[in-house]
Formats: C-alpha cells, sequence, structure tokens
C-alpha cells in the first residue's frame, strides 16, 4: 500500500477548494458595475451560476456555511440588504440539493432549462425582499434584465465551471 506524499494530500485539499475559490471569484465579480447602453448598471448574478453549478456537481464541496458567508460578503461588497442574498442563495442550494439527482447526469439543455427555471425565481424573490426592505416598490427591470443577461451567460460559464470540475477531480 502506497502512503500519499505531504504533497499529494496538499495538492487534494487544495482541489477540494476550488468551488469555494471560485465561487469567491464570483462573488467579486458580481460586486463590479456592467453599464449597458440605456439600462441601469446591472451586474449579470456570476455568484448564482457558480452556487448553481456546484451545488448540483459538487454540494460536498460548497456547504451551506461556505454559501452563506460567501452571500453575506456579497450583499456588503454590493449595498444590498444584509442577508438578501444569503436567503436567496441558500434557498436556491436546497432546492437543488433535493433536485440534484435529477439533474446529474442530464445533458447540458437540461441543466440550463432548470437554471433558466431558477434565475427568474432568484430575481422575483430578490425583487419582493428588496422592496419589503425599502418599504416602495422597487423597479423589477435591473432584476428582469440581471435575471435574462445571468440566463444567457450560463452557457460560458458552465464551460468554465467544468473545466475546473475535471482538474479538479483528476488524480482522484
Amino acid at each position: 500500500m502506497r502512503v500519499a506524499t505531504w504533497v499529494e494530500r496538499t495538492d487534494l485539499q487544495l482541489r477540494g477548494l476550488t468551488p469555494f475559490a471560485f465561487t469567491l471569484l464570483m462573488v467579486l465579480a458580481s460586486a463590479l458595475p456592467w453599464h449597458l447602453p440605456s439600462f441601469a448598471p446591472v451586474t449579470p448574478a456570476f455568484t448564482a451560476m457558480a452556487i448553481y453549478y456546484w451545488s448540483i456537481y459538487r454540494p460536498d464541496k460548497l456547504p451551506y456555511a461556505a454559501t452563506f458567508c460567501l452571500a453575506m460578503l456579497l450583499d456588503l461588497l454590493t449595498g444590498t440588504p444584509l442577508g438578501l442574498s444569503a436567503l436567496v442563495y441558500l434557498l436556491v442550494q436546497v432546492i437543488l440539493n433535493s433536485q440534484r439527482t435529477f439533474f446529474h447526469g442530464k445533458p447540458f439543455l437540461v441543466v440550463w432549462w432548470g437554471f433558466s427555471l431558477v434565475m427568474p425565481g432568484i430575481a422575483l424573490v430578490s425583487w419582493i425582499i428588496a422592496s419589503l426592505y425599502f418599504n416602495t416598490l422597487v423597479p423589477p427591470m435591473p432584476f428582469v434584465i440581471q435575471a435574462v443577461l445571468t440566463i444567457l451567460l450560463y452557457p460560458l460559464f458552465a464551460v468554465l465551471l467544468s473545466a475546473l470540475h475535471r482538474h479538479m477531480m483528476r488524480g482522484i
């Protein structure tokens, strides 16, 4: 029986941090405003893409506590009501963990279809909570634009996330 060296064990541990580290990068990317002509500054929900992907394929590597911390950081960086993202993303993670077996192993179009159902839900819940928080009806258009933009960008990020996942699993 071969004993793993310190370097091999460290490599495996660092690979296990890939979902958290990538999602952290997506939190930082989500804090950057994108300016689309004729629209309010809207940023795709990069964090939602990462949480959706890892909740389906490696939920053990992005536990609820990590999602909570990342979402709270997102709220702090973007100035949204503190806890809004945590509530929404934890809800998404709980729902996806219960539906994981349905999505796992399915063709990409099925996974994308699932994301296209989840993202409007994220936008709707976020809009409702923001409206309640500010005690006024917040304009829904930025939430709609963000949802559509995120759904359209998901295939590009799914390719990147899939490559990261394959790299993470290499040698395991």
